[in-house]
């Protein structure tokens, strides 16, 4: 009896197969119909704004008795330039910047972070409650609150007489400083949490090599924390340094820009053009003015952020 051998296809070499096409990619106008809706409200709220207030800022518009506007070009850039009101502006503006922002807000809020790190929870709790809470406050509310605390019957005289120290006007003497200080003791509370946040991410073996190596905590702080969190630092002073640009609410309410203008800020010196002197355009020349300075710390940030770890 015999058996057949069954029968097998190993010996054979398989047929060409058909090459597989690459998926279809779909068109640029498919791919940026996402972005459609959030182009329109750029454009709408962002853009068309914005160009209105350039047309503005080329006219001697007023609020009152006057019958029509007319062009009259770079007149109100060279007229804010020769403004010595103007130029006190701009210094305060850029003196409140770095004392709240650069230096008071972003180094607390640092500190705040690093210390609640370590701290027990009940005191992180505490902590950031008091904090987060003067941030949540509205503007207005702060700066009546901050005015009650630096007045001359207010609560800093108050302690300073109880300790027998000597006391003063501060919204006379030191009215910049006591403006910085109020935007500092509102706005901190965003930094602590951006400083949070990025050192939660910094890994624990990291930290607790050089600790082992005896590494100080000024040492760790400087070489491995702050390097580690750069982006963190880059993104956290573009946002608070437009922030605080723009800080109108705060100064109004606790000074109104005086005495004598000695902190009127930018936009407290633009609103005295445009509405209580009824220039609109050279008041609208000076927001424009007010814009590229913010655009100028935004480019400085957004190089930094380029940069590599």
């Amino acid at each position: 009896m015999t058996t057949t051998a069954p029968h097998t296809d190993l010996g054979k070499t398989p047929g060409p197969t058909a090459p597989r096409r690459p998926p279809r990619r779909p068109g640029p106008l498919v791919r940026a119909l996402p972005l459609t809706p959030a182009v329109v409200l750029l454009l709408l709220f962002l853009a068309g704004p914005i160009a209105y207030c350039v047309s503005i800022a080329f006219t001697d518009l007023q609020l009152t008795g006057q019958a029509e506007d007319s062009f009259v070009g770079f007149e109100n850039f060279t007229r804010a330039f020769g403004d010595e009101a103007f130029r006190n502006a701009v210094w305060l503006t850029l003196v409140f910047t770095v004392l709240s922002s650069l230096i008071g807000q972003n180094t607390l809020g640092l500190a705040l972070a690093a210390l609640m790190q370590r701290a027990s929870k009940p005191v992180r709790t505490l902590t950031g409650g008091i904090v987060v809470t003067a941030w949540v406050l509205p503007e207005v509310v702060a700066g009546f609150l901050l005015y009650a605390f630096f007045r001359r019957e207010g609560t800093l005289n108050a302690i300073l007489d109880w300790l027998h120290l000597p006391s003063q006007n501060w919204l006379f003497t030191l009215p910049i400083l006591a403006v910085s200080f109020a935007n500092v003791w509102r706005g901190t509370a965003f930094s602590m949490l951006v400083y949070s946040a990025a050192l939660n991410e910094i890994p624990q073996e990291i930290t607790e090599a050089a600790e082992v190596d005896g590494a100080g905590g000024l040492r760790r702080m400087w070489h491995i924390t702050l390097p580690m969190i750069r982006r963190s630092i880059a993104t956290n002073l573009m946002l608070n340094t437009l922030q605080t640009l723009s800080v109108f609410g705060l100064i109004w309410v606790m000074t109104r820009g005086g005495p004598g203008g000695k902190s009127q800020t930018l936009p407290l010196f633009m609103y005295e053009q445009a509405f209580q002197n009824s220039l609109i355009g050279y008041g609208t020349a000076v927001a424009l003015l007010l814009l590229l300075v913010g655009s100028l710390f935004s480019l400085v940030y957004l190089r930094l952020l380029r940069t590599e770890v």
